[in-house]
């Protein structure tokens, strides 16, 4: 419903729309556009629902975009300094590098308490600034701390610091010359691992990174708990710096321990859910020779069930004959009631206020009953006008096996956007299956009532529809990906009983995404998608379920469902659909972003596009905030060719990449 966002579980963040009236031309008496706002209507149900915040703090899953304001102890005796590091040479990368590691440097606004504390920094801060030196392969480097002039070692054996404040600190940084790997010997006790040491990036010559070393003996062991060995270790490491050569000699000896199989598994931490129906959802293969990728798909399949905030899997030992290993699940249930209300306003749409309520595992095996409604365009319409909302849902997670869950809802809904006025009532039941962990498929019934008025005047709609939908989802990120691709596939053959009409419906998207560079900060991502109605006309199918473009999810640029076929100048949709998609992201820092991008597409009378109409062109940039929680997007957007009730430009703001 256009103006109510929905705020249903699991679902993308998704948004809404609404217009408000902007002076474009302030030269030109009178001339005014139409800007509209894209909000995100996840943001706004994460934000306004009812979850027990405490009061004197706000928080989004952890993140406090206003900083804290709790109460911070004070410290006692706090000493003030001033801290200056340098480093002998001329790198200035290595400056910031060190800079950034050092504690000194970083925590000048946050005094220590006393003398004592200023030391315990001092000395913690030598051994970090060691360790990142190592970390660059330097093993010959020297840091040299001194306290008011004081070295580091002599203000340990002293009873005091002299009297000045702030106490002088000062950080002299040698970082030595750069060590290559010489000599690298690899080995492995109870199972074999190769012994060429590139395959573990630890080649002769290549710069003798602390990092590379443990990446190795990191990788060494994953590969040997991915042959069953859940135990494997570093036996052995020896690491010898030839300070003559500036090489380093490095052996490495990898234990992988007894091999085993997956044990009985238990659950700890239940108040309400079964703990057999989590043994079941957790799906590990009892008898089976051990698996990490097995835990990694248990720990997935029981968060996704939304009813625990945490999942640990903790191995047991090994200690039977035939060397099974027992597995405990340790979980810890989430709320189970949870309110959340919501509110938007329009100069031309007027007021939107929604609430929903959900009850989670309602009968301790993972259900979910959800209660919803909104209501829209409030003071702007008469009572019989208003858009509204109502919606009851109900799922249950492994009704045919662990992979299965069904889903049902109920929801009743009036529409009423400028092209057409829409009063319905639908009913819906779906069987979800994951087929992998990229692909999931559903498919089941809907019942859809709908009175309706437009362009061709009002008709009365009962639909009886067996919907399916098939997902591909690959990508590295859902709310800012940088890689993969994610494909939607949906059909759904109808029949209008009571006006005796056959109708199918079949719509595909895609999307893409690649990155020009290894850090990711320069992104080419695509989309594409294309629909098709097979009906005996355009007036036989509901406006409601005409393809109509235009709007943020469309082509922006574009008023919301504002592209498509006209009769008489008014917008009634067709019967088939193309929307295509390009931009290009930019990463210049690690919290701001930008983008440029071009959107096209059209609707067209027919079930397959003639382009008797060319396609409606809309071009524009953005700028990207990231956040712990997705970016937040701030998008401007101009149609090339805008006709009747479209904006001289749009504005739209979200959470999440547009797709």
């Amino acid at each position: 419903m256009k103006g109510l966002p929905s705020c249903k579980p699991g679902a993308r963040p998704g948004a809404f729309e609404y217009a408000v009236h902007t002076p474009v031309a302030f030269s030109a008496p009178g001339a005014f556009g139409v800007a509209r706002l894209l909000i995100p209507a996840g943001l706004v149900c994460m934000v306004l629902a009812v979850t027990a915040l405490p009061a004197h703090s706000f928080e989004i899953f952890g993140w406090n975009p206003f900083g804290s304001s709790e109460d911070v102890d004070p410290v006692p005796d706090p000493l003030p300094y001033e801290a200056e590091l340098s480093v002998s040479g001329d790198d200035d990368d290595l400056s910031k590098e060190l800079s950034a590691a050092s504690l000194l440097v970083r925590e000048q606004k946050k005094p220590p308490s006393g003398e004592a504390g200023l030391v315990a920094r001092a000395l913690s801060d030598r051994e970090r600034l060691i360790a990142q030196l190592y970390a660059d392969g330097r093993y010959g480097g020297t840091v040299d701390i001194a306290l008011a002039g004081i070295p580091l070692e002599s203000v340990l054996e002293r009873s005091g610091l002299p009297d000045g404040r702030p106490v002088k600190v000062s950080i002299l940084i040698n970082p030595g010359p750069v060590f290559t790997f010489r000599d690298v010997s690899i080995s492995a006790k109870g199972s074999e691992l190769s012994t060429d040491p590139s395959l573990w990036g630890l080649s002769g010559g290549d710069t003798a990174e602390a990092d590379k070393i443990r990446t190795a003996e990191q990788r060494m062991v994953n590969v040997l708990r991915g042959r069953g060995f859940p135990k494997a270790n570093i036996a052995e490491r020896q690491i010898t710096a030839d300070h003559s050569t500036n090489t380093l000699a490095v052996t490495i000896v990898a234990e992988a321990g007894p091999q085993a199989r997956f044990g009985a598994v238990s659950v700890q931490g239940m108040e309400v859910t079964d703990p057999e129906f989590v043994v079941r959802q957790a799906m590990l293969p009892q008898g089976e020779i051990y698996s990490p990728e097995d835990l990694a798909r248990a720990r997935r399949r029981l968060n996704d069930l939304g009813i625990f905030s945490s999942v640990r899997i903790i191995e047991g030992g090994i200690e039977d004959p035939d060397g099974t290993m027992p597995i405990t699940i340790e979980v810890t249930e989430r709320k189970r009631n949870v309110i959340g209300a919501g509110a938007t306003w329009s100069s031309t749409e007027g007021f939107g206020v929604e609430s929903y309520w959900r009850r989670r595992n309602l009968f301790g095996r993972g259900e979910l009953l959800s209660i919803e409604g909104a209501v829209g365009r409030i003071g702007n319409q008469s009572l019989t006008d208003l858009e509204y909302s109502g919606r009851i849902a109900f799922e249950k997670p492994g009704v045919f096996g662990p992979l299965t869950s069904f889903s049902t809802s109920l929801q009743a809904k009036q529409e009423h956007p400028e092209a057409y006025k829409s009063r319905s009532i639908t009913y819906d039941a779906y069987l979800n299956r994951e087929f992998t962990e990229q692909l999931k498929g559903r498919a089941g019934a809907e019942v859809y009532y709908a009175n309706e008025e437009d362009a061709f005047g009002e008709e009365d709609y009962l639909l009886v529809g067996l919907p399916t939908l098939l997902t591909f989802d690959n990508r590295d990120d859902l709310l800012n990906p940088s890689k993969g691709v994610f494909a939607a596939l949906s059909a759904e053959p109808v029949y209008d009983t009571f006006n005796s009409n056959a109708m199918g419906f079949v719509k595909g998207t895609v999307s893409s995404y690649y990155a020009l560079d290894e850090a990711k900060r320069f992104i080419l991502a695509g989309k594409a998608s294309a629909g098709t109605i097979y009906a005996p006309s355009v007036e036989a199918v509901p406006a409601s379920r005409r393809y109509i473009a235009g709007g943020g999810g469309s082509i922006r640029g574009y008023a919301y469902r504002n592209v498509g076929p006209r009769v008489n100048g008014e917008v009634t949709g067709g019967r088939s659909l193309i929307e295509l998609s390009g931009e290009v992201r930019v990463k210049m820092t690690e919290t701001i972003g930008i983008v440029g991008f071009v959107d096209a597409g059209n609707a067209y009378e027919d079930s397959f596009p003639d382009f008797s109409e060319g396609l409606k062109i809309g071009v524009g940039a953005g700028v990207r905030y990231f956040t712990p929680i997705g970016p937040l997007r701030i998008d401007a957007a101009i149609p090339l060719d805008p006709e009747q009730d479209d904006p001289d430009f749009a504005l739209y703001v979200g959470l999440s990449q547009a797709f």
